[in-house]
């Protein structure tokens, strides 16, 4: 498949389980010099590869017959800090934005949130595609694969754009954990101790990823 198939089948993945509703977020994935992202106004649930534009590394349209989304800037901004990034994914899902309206950050309260980096920053609030936007996010996302947004919503980055759609699951997952949480009272965070000895056993066991049966041995 190109990459606008690959953005575009996320895009779908993404609305499929709620993170993108509308034509509210944006995807993104590094293709070499260039960067495939989904069109401003396209509905994020039937997106097809022709919603999908690819634009240089200075925001310049090189193919594509529609306007690309108005947070290109941020996408833009976050391949240029991180070289490793290669998709970015923007959503508005409901538990994520819930907790950007409220939480200065998503402390971790279970392991799985290491994943992501740590304790996930609430970037401040800033007008939808301003470069302050992109500004305050790029520096939410210093050592860390996902960000929130105030009072907007979240990002999550990747080094495949299957990764990003799956920090972006995760992140979701995490923020309504919390709500959950919260509302049975006040939540336990895991402390620095305990968050060491996660990414230790980790290493350790190489939990995360399948394994050949004679690797534990």
């Amino acid at each position: 498949m190109s990459a606008r198939d690959d953005v575009a089948e996320a895009a779908r993945r993404l609305a499929a389980k709620g993170l993108l509703v509308g034509t509210a977020g944006n995807v993104s994935m590094r293709v070499r010099d260039l960067v495939a992202v989904t069109a401003s106004g396209v509905v994020l649930a039937d997106c097809r590869p022709h919603d999908v534009v690819l634009v240089d590394h200075d925001g310049t349209l090189v193919d594509g017959g529609l306007v690309p989304t108005s947070e290109v800037g941020l996408h833009l901004g976050v391949y240029a800090d991180r070289r490793e990034v290669a998709a970015v994914v923007h959503t508005h899902a409901p538990w994520s934005t819930a907790v950007a309206c409220v939480l200065d950050e998503l402390p971790v309260l279970h392991y799985q949130q290491l994943t992501l980096g740590g304790a996930v920053r609430v970037a401040p609030y800033a007008t939808f595609g301003s470069p302050e936007l992109a500004g305050h996010v790029r520096a939410a996302l210093d050592g860390r694969q996902a960000a929130l947004m105030g009072n907007h919503g979240s990002v999550a980055v990747g080094t495949t754009l299957d990764q990003a759609v799956e920090h972006a699951v995760l992140l979701e997952w995490l923020a309504a954990l919390h709500h959950r949480a919260s509302a049975l009272g006040t939540p336990r965070v895991l402390t620095e101790a305990e968050q060491e000895a996660v990414v230790l056993a980790t290493v350790e066991r190489g939990y995360g990823r399948p394994r050949q049966q004679e690797e534990q041995r």
